[in-house]
Formats: C-alpha cells, structure tokens, sequence
C-alpha cells in the first residue's frame, strides 16, 4: 500500500492519501462506504445516480491563447474563460480537502515513446478502481519514479453552482490543456474520467505524428493487425474480440509509424443484452476485478443485462488481461486491414464495400450510423446519426488534421478500408430482420484474410463504394442491397434520402474539407 500526502497533489490538509492501492482494497472500499455492491461473480456494480452517460453540453476546455489557434470550437469543444478557471478549481480543491481520498497514477499509451503519465484524484474508491483497471499500471520502479504529465481531479460530491461558476449545469467536465489539468465534478459516471484521458491523448498525440482513433484493434496469429471504427451499437467491441485474434484493445489506439498501440489497458464494454452464447470473452470477463455500472442486480447478486431501467448504458470495465487472448502489452504492427462499423436502420448500404483513400477519408469523417426508434425519448423512426471521426466528443482539433493523416497512412501503408454495415439491408429495420451476425463475420474475416482483393467489385452509384459480387461464406445474392430489396423504387427513394443526410451534414460541418474528399461521398 503505497500513500501521498495532500500537498504532493495540490490539495490542503494532513490526512494521508491513499495511492495506487491493490484491486481488493479498492473492492472492500467501495462496498464498505456503500458506493457498490458484489455480484455472484465477485465483480462491483455501481449505480450513478442521475448520470449514467456522458454529460456533453458540460464539457469545456479552457481558452487560453497557447490553445485557442488549435482547438476546434463550437457547440462539442466549449470554450471556457481562462479568468473563472482558478475560482472554480479552488472551490472543487477544497472540496476534496481532508476527506478520504483515492490516487491512481498510470499511463495512457502503451507505447514508451508516446505515452503520458495520468494522475487522477478522486473521492470515491470505486472510481479509483475503475482508472486502475482502465489506464496502464505502472511496475513498482516506474511508480518510484512516475512523472505526472496530466492531472485529473474527481470531485463528484461537489454541485456547481451554474451562475457562480460559468457552467450549465451541477456538472462539469473541465479541460485546461495549458496547465495540464482536468476538473471533473458533480457527476458519479466514470466513464467522463476515461474520456477526457482520451481527449488530452487526442490532443497531444497528432502533434507528436501519431493518428488518434476511437476504435478497437486485434492481431492475427501471422501478426496481421486490424482496426475497427464505429459507433454505439455497431459491434466494434464484438467484432474485435475474436477468439481467432489476440485483442489489442477495445476502444482507444495510437497509429505511429511503428504500428498500433493502445492508449489504455482494459475495455469498457456495453452490458445491455450482453449474453454468453454471443459474447463469451466479455461475459466472462465480469469477475472479480471488474466493475458494473448501472446494472440491475437482484438480492442474490445475479445481475440482468437485459434490464434496462437504470439506463441503455450498462457498462462493464475491466482490464484487457481478463480477455483470453489479449495482447500484452498492447501494441501491434502496421494496420493491414481497415474496418468502418455503421448499423444502417434504412437498410441501404450495402452489407460490406471497399473503399478507396478518398472515400475512406469521406467516411472517416462523416462517421454514420443511425439511431433506433425507441432508443431515445421521442425517436419514432430511424434517425440518421454522423459523429465526426467516429467519435466526435473527443476530438479537440479540426477534422481535417485527423482526416489527412488517415490519408497519409493509407498511402504509406497501402492498408486496404472496407466499409461494413452490421444493421439491416433490403428494407428499413423493422420490415426485415438485422443481417446475421455470421455473415458479418464472414466478411470481416474475408476482408482481413485479403480473400477480397481479387475478387470483382461494382461501383455503386448512389453511396458511391465498391461492392464486391462475391464473399466467402456469405449468399452473393446478399451482397448488393439493391437486388434485396423487393420494390427497386422504394430503395432509390430511400437511397437517395440517405444520400441527401450524407451530403447536409457534411456541408454543414465541414464546409473548408478539401474537394478530393467532399466529391467521394454519396451521390445524393
């Protein structure tokens, strides 16, 4: 058990802090002051209160004038006034001041020479342990003598005071790239820890030549590694944890010249619906160790994944090793094979295309999927959604620096990009039932195999791909939505409409993007 005193982190008081404890120290914690509760797997389940995902229109980043030139601002990257910084950090410090408090130092990046040392302070112990679960572990020698880069304080005890403090609410998640510092209060969700790591990573990283990315990563037994972008829902996390590939990672990753590496060392999977038939390596991985949020546990400590009534947003956090054929330490060669996750509910795209460096640029950005209806309060029919980089909330810097440096590396690296859809094709979901998951992963593997380079593609007019007329293990006849749907009429109206989605969200955002990337997209 290793302890810091107060002023080593920048806070007031004489009680000893507890750092980088032990896993079942953390577990006891958290349980002993009521914070959590263990299920039949000896995994800790929280519930956070009113949050139980992100808080978006709360996050800020300080505008100081080292920053301001490189920041993408608008409605995702809010500006917040250097001069209310203090006053505010001040209140959230002498919150934290002589209460019990939990420190974790580790790394964000597994890659030695891009890796950046990670301080988070917090008052819970349950978040503490997610961090330790989430973040590289630091030996006990690199501990000795770890250099803080960034420092991140969690105070989610303390309310703000919207007027007072210059937020929109009790909650904020505040970035000061400047002086190094995150300020997270008001809010129990952990996930908001994790992200803003994410964000500082994706940052720092480009300027450093390496591309940050919102996706997950695996390596084949020949040392082949793949990349998988995509949204919520889209099966990122299933998709890359294939029992035939050692897992990279799951969520974050760094693309340096040298190959892939994780900037975390663990995952933070979706619960909801989460079964053992289909998803075996994560199932399993809920053990003792491993922290739950948000989901439903009955009085013999069981807990229901398909039990929504807390949130859509049940998680589970746990450290990559928990999966059976991680990678460790996390790192990968040169990515040959990249993978575009999208879940189409208008059931237009095709189920599997390849692109070319524009188009894979064009998508990159766009970042599609849609949402269901009754996902969310008040969607009644399938919406089209675009999260720029497949991960928009994340990215502090303008698209077009993350997108030309995907074209960079696929130059260089000459890695194929195929474009996979995971929802629904030959009719809107709902009218037909959801492409079957071992066709997908037929394709995936065809795709990463190269069983697709030689085959004969067509070039579809509309969303402007290349289809493919043939893949191992799947119906030729699925290949092409336009021979799936039953009324060709009905699909070019819905094509088309999809399109025109396409082509509004990339005016309205991107209206400075280099010509040979806005003419790739679909032909609305």
């Amino acid at each position: 058990m290793h302890t810091i005193l107060p002023h080593e982190i920048g806070i007031r008081g004489s009680r000893a802090i507890c750092r980088n404890a032990p896993v079942p120290y953390l577990v006891i914690r958290a349980v002993e002051k009521g914070a959590g509760e263990l299920t039949e797997t000896g995994a800790l389940n929280i519930v956070t209160g009113k949050y139980t995902g992100r808080s978006p229109k709360d996050k800020f980043i300080v505008d100081s004038p080292a920053v301001h030139d490189d920041i993408a601002w608008g409605s995702v990257n809010q500006p917040f006034p250097p001069e209310k910084y203090g006053p505010l950090r001040e209140r959230i410090l002498r919150h934290l001041e002589n209460r019990e408090l939990f420190v974790f130092d580790g790394y964000a990046g597994a890659d030695p020479k891009h890796a950046k040392g990670f301080r988070v302070v917090t008052e819970y112990a349950c978040q503490c342990l997610f961090m330790t679960q989430l973040l590289i572990r630091p030996t006990e020698e690199e501990l000795e003598h770890f250099r803080v880069d960034y420092t991140v304080y969690v105070a989610p005890g303390y309310q703000c005071d919207p007027e007072r403090d210059g937020v929109n609410s009790d909650a904020v998640i505040l970035l000061n790239l400047e002086a190094r510092e995150v300020l997270i209060a008001g809010t129990r969700y952990s996930g908001e820890i994790k992200k803003s790591v994410f964000s500082i990573m994706n940052y720092v990283l480009p300027k450093e030549g390496v591309l940050s990315m919102h996706c997950s990563a695996n390596l084949g037994p020949d040392g082949d590694t793949a990349v998988f972008f995509g949204l919520s829902g889209t099966g990122k996390t299933t998709l890359s944890a294939d029992p035939a590939r050692g897992l990279i990672g799951d969520d974050e990753h760094g693309w340096s010249d040298e190959g892939i590496f994780n900037i975390e060392d663990g995952c933070y999977a979706k619960c909801i619906g989460l079964d053992r038939e289909k998803e075996p390596e994560i199932f399993d991985a809920i053990r003792f160790g491993a922290e739950l949020e948000n989901v439903v546990v009955d009085e013999k400590g069981h807990p229901d994944y398909n039990d929504a009534r807390y949130t859509e947003n049940s998680r589970a956090a746990y450290p990559v090793e928990f999966i059976p054929n991680a990678v460790i330490p996390g790192v990968g060669g040169i990515p040959k094979t990249v993978i575009f996750l999208t879940a189409d509910a208008f059931g237009v795209l095709p189920p599997i295309a390849r692109l070319d460096e524009n188009m894979a640029m064009y998508h990159f950005v766009s970042g599609y999927t849609s949402k269901l209806a009754g996902t969310e309060r008040g969607i009644t029919e399938p919406v089209a959604t675009f999260s720029t980089l497949f991960g928009e909330p994340f990215f502090p810097l303008r698209a077009s620096v993350y997108a030309s440096m995907l074209g960079q590396k696929l130059r260089e690296t000459g890695a194929r990009v195929f474009l996979v859809n995971t929802g629904w094709c030959g009719g809107h979901a709902g009218d037909v039932p959801r492409i079957k998951l071992r066709y997908t992963r037929a394709m995936v593997s065809a795709a990463i195999a190269g069983e697709l380079d030689e085959v004969d593609y067509e070039l579809d007019p509309i969303f402007h791909v290349y289809i493919p007329k043939h893949c191992p293990g799947v119906p030729s006849e699925l290949l092409d939505p336009r021979t799936q749907w039953a009324d060709g009429a009905a699909y070019a109206a819905a094509a088309k409409k999809l399109a025109q989605k396409f082509a509004a969200n990339f005016d309205a955002k991107y209206p400075d993007m280099p010509e040979n990337i806005r003419s790739a997209g679909p032909q609305a």
